[in-house]
């Protein structure tokens, strides 16, 4: 139901525990990776040169209430809302049938290292860190599809296309050792919580979400995920 990294990895920074901090960020990264590094150096340039105290997040997918989900982001939100509400989607590349995998992290959860780092920035200010789910809290589409109709009761029909997208990968995981060496942190909320959490939400706003997350929003070409 997924596809998983070989065992016996020759590339730096990539494990089954996910993608470290050491994975090499040589060569083409696409525009918008490009962006997130270049923010990353200019971070890090300020906080030697002017003593800016900054943590830098590498965040993986983010979710639950709020995340208003999209094709190209919030893919976890919208295949909730399309399962509850009607609509299209797709699985998208790497033969589409749906096996790449991403790890997930509830917001809270990400709230909750926040607040921790900012109560401990002398200590942790110009750490970068890798921060998700991790290998536990990793889902794919196909996976995710199979979870969401347990939760709503609800089956919807979802295409196949076979051609990948440009720059994207079949599978990212975050290994967060790093983080949980320095601060202790550790996600609660379990697969479970977090899509739990999300269809509650959706129910509770449909009025509002409806509108942007349903079928109506399906219709202006809002269907497919990646």
């Amino acid at each position: 139901t997924r596809l998983e990294p070989a065992e016996d990895q020759v590339v730096p920074g990539v494990s089954r525990d996910g993608f470290s901090e050491g994975l090499p960020m040589d060569g083409a990264r696409s525009l918008y990776g490009a962006t997130k590094l270049c923010s990353e150096i200019l971070i890090q340039e300020y906080v030697d040169a002017y003593g800016l105290q900054a943590v830098i997040n590498r965040c993986g997918v983010i979710t639950g209430p709020w995340q208003m989900g999209k094709v190209d982001q919030g893919f976890v939100v919208l295949w909730m809302a399309r399962h509850l509400w009607g609509g299209e989607l797709s699985y998208i590349g790497f033969g589409g049938k749906g096996k790449q995998v991403r790890d997930i992290l509830h917001v809270e959860d990400l709230y909750d290292l926040v607040a921790y780092q900012l109560d401990h920035m002398e200590d942790l200010s110009g750490s970068v860190f890798n921060v998700g789910g991790g290998p536990d809290r990793s889902i794919s589409l196909l996976e995710l599809t199979g979870m969401c109709r347990r939760l709503t009761g609800n089956e919807i029909s979802i295409q196949s296309q076979a051609q990948d997208r440009a720059a994207d990968i079949p599978y990212y995981v975050s290994d967060c050792r790093k983080v949980r060496e320095a601060t202790g942190w550790r996600p609660k909320r379990d697969l479970e919580r977090i899509l739990a959490d999300t269809l509650a939400w959706l129910r509770e706003n449909e009025k509002d979400l409806r509108p942007l997350l349903g079928p109506e929003a399906a219709s202006n070409g809002g269907g497919e995920a990646g």
